[in-house]
């Protein structure tokens, strides 16, 4: 019972990015290839991150102010980060479109750089998945389960796997609405990253305050849904709209 508690956590956490990894990455080695790099990316990233805030931590105050400028710098870091796997990005879709072009293959079609785009923001969402969740299960499969005093209503191992999952989608499906805007320019799509990010990052605060988890946590859920609306309306738009430009050329 208790393993299968253990894995219930990790399945939430995880769920969606498995179905991802089964259903599209998996069908592509290159796709394949961009997960594990992306992965590997974040989460030295995100080890740098923890390192520099390791020096002020653990925040022994009661207030809120030290926490907000916690998640303010990391996600105005995460976000830098983002720009610099971007450009990364760029260079290796050179490189695949000058070995096409070598062994008269196709280029890259828009379809082929969503996909790597949603491959790349998996690789965000599964580091911050392991970072923050999955290293953290280790005792969900004990004896029993786990409350802390500011929410004693839910299991700390389901809200640190729904939390986890939020922030699996909205890391996976804005890497796509972000890439998108860096190619064609468009600001409202390169600013909706990091807003939806910040907001959803802020929310996690809620959990700070007594109960404020059964508040925060739904929150969250309904960020990430926001998230994924917007990135599938952005992507049938450029679909559609490179679509009609091919059937009139």
């Amino acid at each position: 019972m208790t393993v299968a508690a253990g894995l219930g956590y990790a399945l939430i956490a995880l769920g969606p990015a498995l179905s991802i990894f089964a259903g599209v990455v998996a069908r592509k080695p290159f796709l394949v290839l961009t997960l594990l790099t992306s992965t590997l990316f974040w989460l030295i990233s995100l080890i740098i991150l923890s390192g520099i805030w390791r020096v002020f931590l653990p925040i022994t105050s009661g207030a809120w102010w030290p926490y907000v400028i916690l998640i303010l710098t990391s996600v105005a870091f995460q976000e830098g980060i983002r720009l610099v796997f971007w450009r990364l990005y760029k260079k290796m879709e050179e490189m695949l479109d000058s070995f096409a072009d070598r062994i008269s293959k196709p280029r890259l079609c828009l379809t082929d750089k969503m996909l790597i785009s949603l491959a790349g923001g998996l690789g965000h969402g599964v580091a911050h998945a392991v970072f923050f969740c999955l290293s953290l299960l280790t005792p969900a499969f004990g004896r029993a389960t786990f409350y802390v005093e500011r929410c004693s209503r839910m299991p700390f191992f389901l809200i640190s796997a729904v939390i986890a999952l939020g922030f699996l989608v909205i890391h996976t499906f804005s890497m796509i609405v972000a890439f998108n805007g860096y190619d064609e320019r468009k600001r409202s799509d390169q600013v909706f990253a990091p807003v939806v990010h910040l907001i959803a990052s802020v929310m996690t605060l809620m959990n700070l305050a007594p109960d404020g988890c059964v508040i925060g946590t739904p929150l969250l859920c309904v960020m990430s849904a926001v998230t994924l609306q917007y990135c599938w309306r952005m992507v049938w738009q450029r679909l559609s709209e490179h679509q009609h430009r091919q059937f009139n050329s």
